[in-house]
């Protein structure tokens, strides 16, 4: 009964319009929504008297299920990525892109897709639990780059070869100019860090700054306490700044992050890639057009090359090269950390007192290096911010003397002003050594 009603409503409306009354003025008689009038209106005028009724509302398309023999074929690849993942000579992917890999170079057939592989991991529950962000996110500080050369992020995505090897493409780009490198490897250790970044400085010039994650083959790794490692020494041999962003955080390297889509999308889902050389030559294809673009609408119609070339550039000398071993060099290497609820923060493999830090805060530590000694000390703002409190400072022991930053790398090194200097004394804790840890 109810269905006729409501179809003779339908019906009632055609007839108040085509007698010249409008959408509004029928709704009014008919007792329904304006927007209600519109739908049919258009319904009718789409499909005739027909159109007045009900549409099904079942799918159009129902989903196949995938065989029982791919979906043990998917766990038993999960199970192969994550024995081969212990192995130090291994990339050590077991997520759904690399089983997709897998499947394609067995040569099965009807390879699901990426999204249904997931599903299949989530239900047969081999996947790490998903862990809602806290109703209170920690806001971390982080520097605000005004110009090309102050602030480079660089990042490791991984992608996967035709016959389901792993690539770790290495890319960096100039947070204000947009402008990138890149280049690809098939392991992502600290010696093809290295590598990339003297790639990358030569392509983008020295900037002052230079963030990245907290993969090992960045940091140094995660079992010596203290460690200085192999990218850091680098990084302060030739005046840059490194930064480190906080544990599982990529919102902190928003601009690599978002790039990676990009380049995947040209060099990655266009064209199914049988080796790493395949790799660079379709990755050479995309850099050059993309620093040309103008499609980026912060940059007001120019393009990433045109507003890193408009800003002085330290350049690395074209002769450049790796002494035999690399010292540890004069300088700043910066952690963004977030207070447990100990008020510790961890840096490079060892807990530090927060001092006067509050759990859940987000906060700015610089370790600071002198042929005289080295300090850990904790902030909670970043160093352009005027105004800035110091909450901890700490002795940062060293087992090897720091040597003087080479003239050739010492021009335009972001330090701070007379001011913020004094700012940083007055505002600094009255720790006593039996405070510190």
């Amino acid at each position: 009964m109810e269905t006729t009603v409501i179809a003779g409503q339908r019906q009632a409306l055609i007839h108040l319009l085509r007698s010249g009354k409008t959408p509004r003025e029928a709704a009014l008689e008919l007792g329904r929504s304006v927007p209600w009038c519109y739908k049919w209106k258009e319904r009718y005028e789409q499909e005739g008297w027909a159109g007045l009724e009900e549409h099904s509302r079942a799918p159009r398309h129902i989903a196949k299920k995938t065989p029982e023999r791919i979906r043990a074929e998917i766990l038993r690849i999960r199970s192969e990525l994550e024995a081969e993942a212990q192995s130090k000579d291994k990339l050590g992917y077991i997520g759904a892109d690399a089983i997709y890999g897998r499947l394609r170079a067995s040569g099965c057939q009807a390879v699901p897709s990426i999204s249904t592989i997931e599903r299949i991991l989530r239900r047969a529950g081999v996947t790490r639990p998903w862990i809602p962000k806290a109703e209170v996110e920690v806001q971390y500080p982080h520097l605000k780059p005004t110009a090309a050369h102050q602030l480079t992020q660089v990042d490791i995505v991984p992608h996967y070869l035709t016959g389901g090897e792993s690539i770790a493409c290495f890319n960096s780009i100039d947070v204000v100019s947009r402008n990138p490198a890149g280049k690809q490897y098939t392991a992502k250790r600290s010696m093809d860090a290295v590598d990339f970044l003297v790639h990358s400085w030569h392509e983008l010039g020295l900037s002052d700054y230079l963030q990245m994650d907290n993969e090992s083959c960045f940091s140094g790794g995660y079992k010596h306490p203290g460690v200085i490692g192999k990218v850091v020494r680098l990084a302060l041999w030739v005046g840059v700044q490194p930064v480190f962003s906080p544990f599982y955080h990529p919102e902190s390297n928003s601009f690599v992050e978002r790039f990676h889509q990009d380049y995947s999308g040209f060099v990655w889902e266009k064209e199914h890639l049988e080796d790493l050389a395949a790799v660079r030559q379709r990755s050479a294809l995309f850099f050059p057009n993309y620093r040309n673009s103008h499609h980026h609408s912060a940059l007001k119609g120019k393009s990433p090359f045109e507003i890193h070339q408009a800003s002085p550039v330290r350049k690395l000398p074209a002769n450049f090269s790796l002494p035999d071993r690399l010292p540890i060099t004069a300088g700043q290497v910066h952690f963004l950390r977030a207070v447990d609820k100990n008020r510790n923060v961890l840096i490079l493999n060892k807990t530090w007192s927060a001092g006067l830090g509050v759990p859940k805060q987000g906060v700015w530590a610089t370790l600071s290096l002198t042929p005289k000694g080295a300090t850990l000390r904790i902030y909670d703002s970043a160093p352009d911010v005027t105004k800035r409190r110091c909450l901890a400072v700490h002795p940062f022991p060293l087992n090897e003397p720091v040597v003087a930053l080479q003239p050739q790398f010492a021009s335009r090194i972001a330090s701070p002003s007379w001011w913020q200097i004094l700012l940083g004394i007055f505002n600094r804790p009255a720790l006593t050594p039996s405070t510190m840890s």
